[in-house]
């Protein structure tokens, strides 16, 4: 028999409090807002939506949708119906919400109950939304998204033609928009930007009348021809550079810190980490912090870690919840037990981290798992 006396457990303490989290991602709410104006002045009268599939690039979908309302924004897009539904019980009645994957066979009365706009990729995902604007009794918004040469997503140049000689087709439909995706629209100079614009103005103009739509963050910065009657920004909200090759004229967004666990001075000769495929050569100081591959941390995506200036190089590799530091550079004691090391921010961006892994900064942010405290500010 336990005679252990029993204790209530702290209600304000969960994976991802901030004192129980073993490292802390802050997410600057007034940089996407400022993000957002950014983008728009370059657009003009042209309408901008956000793009807020994958959680907001990772961020947190609902607090950026609640940022982007605050400046005036009224359409958003996700990738997945659930995306859809959590994103509308979280903004309520009244902006567009747009399933860019589509919805999924025998779920558009899930869609229709939240209100979503259906991107229509074929002919039957077209059939479908017709049969359920005839059960709902009333027309439903959708968009109309043709492949102009990403061959990814989108009804093919054959299906537009078989579905604009069917005078049916869109019985039901209320058409938002026509829209298509560029393939390459960060290399300004790839001719395959033109050939797909040229290829859009081809398809949608078989289509009913509509506002169209081709821009993705890095269209933006193509031109005015590209721009149309809606642009759909998404990583440049996040401060991912959408003109890799100038310099990024967004805003940064994210901060992630991980926690001091463990300080030790280490020996000359000792392998260091899984399969010691580092020997110290002297005597140095190390750390350990909160921080693995179990977080979405890459194993490549970058060599060290920062704390007020100083470079602190990795050690090893990476582990699951765990990175081994060279911390020589601070003085002795100045690194503590619970203090914050810098792995994304203004010494380390979030492309530096990307070159390293040898992938996009859609990657990176993408990848950043749930066990952070997340933190907002700038709201």
């Amino acid at each position: 028999m336990n005679d252990a006396p029993t204790r209530s457990l702290p209600e304000e303490v969960t994976a991802t409090s901030e004192v129980a989290a073993g490292a802390v991602l802050t997410i600057d709410l007034g940089a996407i807002r400022e993000n957002y104006r950014r983008l728009k002045a370059r657009l003009g009268d042209v309408r901008c939506a956000g793009v807020l599939k994958a959680d907001g690039y990772g961020v947190g979908a609902s607090q950026v949708a609640a940022a982007l309302l605050r400046e005036g924004c009224d359409t958003f897009f996700v990738a997945l119906l659930g995306e859809g539904v959590a994103l509308r019980r979280s903004i309520g009645p009244g902006p567009a919400i747009f399933v860019l994957n589509g919805i999924p066979p025998g779920a558009e009365p899930d869609a229709v109950a939240a209100d979503l706009c259906a991107v229509i990729n074929s002919v039957g995902q077209l059939a479908a939304w017709r049969v359920a604007a005839s059960r709902a009794g009333r027309k439903l918004p959708a968009a109309i998204q043709v492949d102009s040469g990403m061959s990814r997503l989108g009804m093919a140049p054959r299906d537009v033609e078989r579905v604009a000689a069917d005078p049916h087709a869109f019985d039901g439909i209320d058409i938002r928009l026509v829209m298509s995706h560029l393939a390459c629209a960060d290399e300004p100079e790839h001719p395959a930007n033109e050939r797909q614009r040229l290829a859009f103005e081809r398809l949608r103009k078989m289509l009913p009348e509509a506002p169209a739509s081709l821009t993705n963050s890095s269209g933006i910065f193509l031109g005015a021809r590209f721009h149309y009657d809606l642009a759909r920004p998404g990583a440049a909200l996040y401060g991912i550079n959408p003109t890799p090759a100038r310099p990024n004229p967004m805003l940064p967004v994210v901060r992630l810190e991980a926690k001091i666990v463990q300080t030790r001075m280490l020996e000359a000769g000792v392998g260091v980490g899984y399969g010691h495929i580092f020997h110290t050569t002297a005597p140095l100081a190390a750390a350990t912090i909160s921080l693995g591959y179990a977080d979405g941390w890459h194993r490549r995506a970058a060599s060290a870690a920062w704390f007020e200036g100083a470079r602190l190089p990795f050690l090893g590799r990476v582990s699951m919840d765990s990175i081994i530091l060279d911390i020589s550079a601070l003085p002795p004691g100045k690194l503590r037990e619970g203090d914050l090391v810098e792995l994304l921010g203004p010494s380390q961006s979030v492309e530096d981290a990307a070159g390293h892994a040898g992938t996009i900064g859609y990657e990176i942010l993408t990848s950043l798992g749930p066990r952070f405290h997340r933190r907002y500010v700038g709201g």
